[in-house]
């Protein structure tokens, strides 16, 4: 059962960052990755959570009407992450 999930998680990293990017060597690989991870885990809504992330909870509070939504480019512009301005 664990390898099923292992396999889940990699996938999804291969298809919405890796397979995306360019990478040469370890060291920007590991950078990618870490970039990656942080926003999948922090940021990134899960379906099966709710639309929360694993190590945060789903907002409950909703930008007003007319309140300026900002995003923020992650890894190149590969991740957009977005806030109340």
């Amino acid at each position: 059962v664990a390898n099923a999930y292992a396999e889940r998680r990699i996938g999804t990293v291969r298809r919405e960052c890796l397979d995306r990017m360019l990478i040469l060597g370890p060291t920007k690989l590991r950078r990618v990755l870490e970039i990656y991870l942080e926003h999948y885990n922090t940021r990134r809504p899960h379906r099966a959570l709710g639309q929360a992330a694993p190590l945060r909870p789903a907002p409950t509070i909703r930008a007003p009407a007319g309140t300026t939504i900002r995003g923020k480019p992650v890894l190149s512009g590969l991740i957009y992450q977005y806030r109340a301005a």
